[in-house]
């Protein structure tokens, strides 16, 4: 079971966070000014020794890489940010592909979305700081252009030497079968066979297969989240993980339709009263429950299961090691793949 986890590459100063919230900010500000909302809640969540990192450190991904290879998880999934040719966040992935004795399996999420202040948190209307554009094949080439490299390099993840590309909201592009179709031809054109597209069901908007769309994916626990919602009638800021996790295990999946596995929830540093966190998550639940997960993966006859996240802090949603539970999450993944492997 090849287990892929989504990396989060806010965890440096750009200009554009700066400009929004002040200099200096990275997730670790939404982190470290947490406090406790709710009766019960744990927060603020604390990394192990104080290692508040930052991401243009090139040790740091090596270090992360190394508890990742040891874990048994196979690479990173690395969110991906791109406004008609304008890149965000994109240094630590750019490290990684100059850095060739990294030894790190990855792939790209592209995060289609506007650049937004309550992503971060802000309360109110959505103030876009930067719009998502789509554009034609002008367009398109100048953003296949920019992923040829990293497709071109060994480390990235390829299915049937075609390179995986996860997108988040798929049906937000007016014109996403054809622009799939024209990177799969320049992709064949440059040696690949195709470009492994992969949809992102992120809410309530599965999107059905395409001929040019190769899988998709479940992002938990938003996915089930809203399905419970839309089923019950609830919406709570609470969720039992239990009941969450029970919930993705029940839900059917054929060949090509790929599991999420998740840690543990809440969101509240960074959307405060607005938030939402999970209760009753612990190392010894996650264990379970993924174990589970990857049985089902196998007997769907799929061989990638995601993981969220490796390291979504403001989230609390993280495989890091952390002041409360130390490497026990890591341990844990670690105990799974080795069974799993016997």
């Amino acid at each position: 079971m090849k287990l892929i986890a989504f990396y989060l590459p806010q965890f440096h100063e750009i200009p554009e966070n700066n400009d929004a919230w002040g200099n200096g900010f990275t997730e670790w500000v939404n982190v470290k000014k947490a406090g406790r909302i709710f009766e019960g809640q744990r927060q603020p969540r604390e990394p192990l020794y104080d290692n508040y990192y930052n991401l243009l450190d090139r040790n740091t991904m090596r270090w992360q890489a190394g508890l990742a290879d040891e874990a048994g998880i196979y690479g990173f999934c690395f969110y991906h940010y791109w406004f008609h040719g304008r890149l965000v966040l994109e240094k630590p992935v750019s490290n990684l592909l100059s850095d060739k004795t990294l030894n790190l399996r990855y792939c790209f999420s592209w995060a289609n979305e506007p650049w937004t202040k309550t992503w971060h948190g802000a309360g109110g209307e959505k103030e876009i700081l930067i719009p998502q554009t789509y554009g034609g094949e002008e367009e398109w080439e100048a953003h296949y252009q920019y992923f040829l490299p990293y497709f071109q390099d060994d480390r990235y993840i390829k299915e049937e030497n075609a390179p995986v590309l996860l997108i988040y909201r798929l049906r937000n592009i007016p014109e996403f079968n054809q622009m799939i179709k024209y990177w799969k031809k320049r992709a064949r054109s440059d040696g690949f066979q195709g470009v492994y597209i992969v949809s992102m069901n992120v809410g309530m908007e599965h999107v059905s297969m395409s001929r040019w769309v190769n899988a998709s994916v479940d992002f938990e626990p938003n996915a089930t989240k809203y399905e419970l919602y839309a089923q019950s009638g609830r919406d709570s800021e609470i969720l039992d993980y239990n009941e969450i996790c029970t919930r993705m295990l029940e839900k059917p999946h054929g060949q090509g339709h790929f599991r999420t596995m998740f840690v543990d929830y809440d969101d509240t540093p960074r959307r405060g009263t607005r938030g939402m966190y999970t209760v009753n998550a612990s190392p010894d639940r996650f264990e379970r429950y993924l174990a589970a997960s990857v049985k089902r993966s196998r007997e769907e006859g799929n061989a990638y299961l995601f993981l969220n996240a490796w390291n979504e802090w403001g989230e609390g949603n993280y495989l890091e090691p952390d002041k409360r539970w130390g490497n026990a999450y890591l341990e844990k993944v670690r105990g799974v793949i080795r069974r799993e492997t016997l």
